[in-house]
């Protein structure tokens, strides 16, 4: 079999989806990348058992159709530092021997056969199709990946848990002490139904969706899922369980409500944090008529630090604890210039929105407070 290729585009192709592949893998043959020569295009999968990847491209020349396993770590150094040129691939089907020539020489190397390559779950007869822009998805999995947990005891928390309705489309992420939810009217489904995306394949998609200004078709039962954009195709494993009601730890009555300019209180928490305990990471907010004090201190080594901002309160005077990693994690996850804080009282849950929301879009997130010893 032989067919040629751009190397440039082959090698684009094999970047996205080289990700999906571990460092190391117990069946050897996931250290491999699936080739598939059909119809005139060039079919490459890649796996580690619970998340399939296949792109797609187009060949120059092929004599016929077939397909082989190769090497993915040996081909995608030999594509990083080679030239953009055509790539001819001449491979010997009887005993699996590879020869890509390109306009100065050329390599060889062994191949496997396709054979032992497992293929992906098939999804059921029930399966829910719902449909969506690729920007769409994209900011969900944005915003919300960075608040899923690793629990082993909890795994349905160790995704993107995603919530679809015939008004909107819901994501949501939290790890127990910070949560994160967003809604999007653009885009609906058929019927109420949900899923949780692990978060090795929302990460995939994550940065795979900006190389596909497309629409997004998400297939899924309950065990897998189908995800395809453009020239990329994903099957994946869900998480399988029952995901919290988040509705339901999202304080409702909040009287008191801080708007603050984001990146000045980002860059305050950075500046005072570093003060902080290193066990606990724990900052202090006090909130007094226009003024916003941030202080921490660390007894253990006699440091402590203290900045004070002006923002937009009005109410009593107000002293929260939180934790300085998460809170910053949060306040870099909104791209509004101002946010909103929304609190009950010290013990209760603190909620923050962007003060102005994009037509269409909910963000919130939601921070569970420390406690303060004074």
């Amino acid at each position: 079999m032989k067919f040629v290729v751009s190397s440039t585009d082959l090698s684009a192709h094999l970047q996205a989806i080289s990700r999906v592949i571990n460092s190391k893998n117990a069946i050897p043959i996931f250290d491999c990348f699936l080739f598939c020569v059909k119809e005139g295009r060039l079919f490459v999968t890649a796996s580690d058992s619970e998340t399939t990847m296949t792109t797609s491209m187009e060949v120059a020349q092929t004599d016929t159709d077939g397909q082989f396993a190769i090497m993915a770590r040996t081909l995608l150094e030999a594509l990083r530092v080679g030239a953009d040129q055509p790539l001819t691939f001449d491979v010997n089907m009887e005993n699996m021997s590879i020869t890509v020539s390109y306009q100065n020489g050329s390599y060889s190397l062994m191949g496997q056969s396709a054979e032992v390559y497992p293929s992906p779950d098939q999804l059921s007869e029930n399966a829910v199709t719902v449909t969506m822009e690729s920007d769409l998805l994209l900011e969900g999995i944005g915003r919300t990946l960075f608040a899923t947990a690793s629990d082993e005891l909890r795994p349905v928390m160790n995704g993107v848990f995603f919530d679809i309705s015939t008004e909107d489309i819901t994501l949501v992420a939290s790890d127990g002490h910070k949560l994160v939810r967003y809604r999007n009217n653009h885009a609906k489904g058929d019927q109420k139904s949900s899923f949780i995306l692990p978060k090795k394949p929302a990460g995939l998609l994550k940065n795979l969706a900006p190389k596909e200004a497309t629409g997004v078709t998400l297939q899924f039962d309950n065990r897998n899922a189908v995800i395809e954009m453009g020239e990329y195709k994903m099957v994946c494993r869900l998480i399988e369980g029952r995901y919290p009601n988040y509705n339901s730890v999202i304080p409702q009555s909040n009287p008191y409500k801080v708007t603050i300019d984001r990146l000045s209180l980002l860059g305050a928490l950075r500046r005072v944090s570093i003060f902080s305990s290193q066990a606990s990471n724990l900052v202090k907010l006090n909130l007094k008529g226009g003024e916003l004090l941030i202080s921490a201190q660390d007894i253990d080594f006699s440091t402590s630090a203290k900045e004070s901002m002006p923002c937009q309160y009005e109410g009593e005077e107000m002293s929260i604890g939180f934790k300085s990693v998460f809170l910053i994690d949060i306040l870099n996850n909104f791209s509004a210039d101002e946010v909103t804080i929304e609190l009950a009282d010290p013990s209760r849950a603190g909620v923050i929105v962007p003060v102005m929301q994009p037509e269409g879009e909910d963000l919130l997130m939601l921070l569970m407070p420390m406690m303060l010893n004074d």
